[in-house]
């Protein structure tokens, strides 16, 4: 799958989201479904947001045992998704499952691709020390994550486009990166501690960025979101 970017459609209701999809007339952006938008609209909005010929991410960060995320993802891998992912901090063996499950899925033996969170966008180093209890550094911690996310067979990690390149450097440059935290310099940081602008992440080597109230609460999320393909793909 080519570099793209992601349109975060983090709405309270399917009707929103196709409200905001039909200002689109030209594009058929590669949207991410997260928790708040699965639990209001379930499957159903992705089998139609498939039908209106959307790509998706579905951001539902599965972390549980490894039985429990087998048989979870096996069920999302028959949804038609083009991309799923669990929590890094599960353990390799719960990722190898989440991945059997996937491959399970599907019988004609394709899968969606399969990312791990290694951190929040929001989690500062601050809080990783204070109040998870980790002592290593944000940036060793995410290295360990994805190399873990690598042994267990998954494509990638989800990380902030500032760990993208020692993400690439520890796990090889065909291991994908998927970065929230994406700001323009003129933009609210609203909620992120760890932010770059879509021409950054591309130098740095992100390979998907996740572009949500930049696009989603623009005047014109069109232009918003023609302004971050611009700029992160050269289109």
């Amino acid at each position: 799958m080519k570099k793209d970017v992601i349109i975060a459609c983090d709405f309270a209701s399917p009707e929103a989201t196709y409200a905001f999809l039909d200002n689109f007339k030209d594009e058929k952006p590669f949207i991410k479904i997260g928790m708040e938008l699965f639990y209001a609209g379930g499957p159903e909005i992705v089998r139609e947001l498939r039908r209106r010929g959307h790509k998706i991410f579905l951001d539902l960060k599965l972390h549980d045992i490894p039985n429990t995320v087998r048989k979870a993802m096996k069920v999302l891998s028959s949804l038609d998704v083009d991309m799923v992912n669990v929590h890094a901090a599960g353990t390799i063996e719960m990722m190898r499952a989440a991945l059997e499950g996937l491959q399970e899925g599907r019988p004609d033996g394709s899968r969606p691709l399969i990312i791990a969170v290694t951190q929040l966008t929001s989690t500062s180093e601050k809080a990783l020390h204070e109040q998870l209890l980790i002592p290593e550094s944000i940036n060793d911690t995410i290295i360990r994550y994805a190399a873990n996310a690598r042994e267990a067979g998954l494509d990638g990690v989800v990380c902030s486009p500032l760990e993208a390149a020692i993400v690439k450097e520890a796990c090889g440059q065909e291991f994908l990166t998927v970065t929230p935290g994406i700001r323009y310099p003129d933009a609210a940081k609203d909620d992120q501690s760890r932010i770059t602008s879509p021409a950054r992440a591309r130098e740095i080597g992100s390979d998907f960025i996740v572009v949500g109230r930049p696009i989603t609460a623009a005047e014109d999320p069109v232009a918003a979101y023609r302004r971050c393909c611009a700029d992160f793909l050269g289109k």
